[in-house]
């Protein structure tokens, strides 16, 4: 279903990726895409890939910005319209990401999780999740670890069309997005 339904995404939104690509092209010097290592399934560490909604300035000793003030304004737009997620589409075309599964979170993070939090490495990570639909951004992470692995242990075709349906509610509504399109929460550090 991922392969099928991922191909025709990218198809019917070609335009608007090809859109967003030249203005971010204008908006980050030439630098449309974010590409980060992340943990995918059993923790293999994949690339993934989202629309660049940050600039690179740093400062005087070249330490970057904080997330605020690196935040451009058409990054704003597209964060809060989950538009810098649209390339996850690609991820989820050659099987590193599925639709539906848990927020695929920095590497770093991997030594941190409890053995119980850890079970989100189950599955395959997603663009969307049941921690996305009960709260996003505005979940504390350890939240959001009992909603992933929540998700591991009751996943089906069923719940996913469920929360798939239920993404595109949360999206048009701007519902659990950071402030201003930033997101809001605090790295992880093992206890919050």
């Amino acid at each position: 279903m991922d392969f099928i339904a991922s191909l025709l995404a990218i198809i019917l939104l070609l335009p608007v990726i090809v859109i967003v690509m030249l203005v971010l092209v204008f908006a980050n010097n030439g630098t449309p895409f974010f590409i980060q290592k992340r943990p995918g399934k059993n923790s293999r560490i994949f690339k993934i890939v989202k629309f660049k909604s940050m600039n690179d300035k740093v400062d005087k000793e070249g330490t970057l910005l904080p997330n605020e003030d690196r935040l451009t304004i058409a990054g704003r737009i597209i964060r809060k319209t989950s538009l810098d997620e649209i390339p996850q589409l690609f991820n989820v075309l050659i099987g590193d990401m599925s639709l539906v599964g848990p927020r695929p979170l920095k590497v770093e993070y991997l030594k941190l999780y409890s053995p119980e939090q850890l079970k989100r490495h189950n599955v395959k990570p997603g663009i969307t999740g049941w921690a996305q639909i009960n709260g996003r951004n505005s979940l504390k992470h350890s939240e959001k670890f009992k909603l992933d692995v929540w998700y591991v242990y009751n996943y089906s075709f069923f719940l996913d069309l469920k929360i798939l349906f239920k993404t595109f509610g949360k999206v048009f509504k701007r519902e659990g997005v950071g402030e201003n399109g930033v997101n809001t929460n605090q790295p992880f550090n093992g206890s919050n």
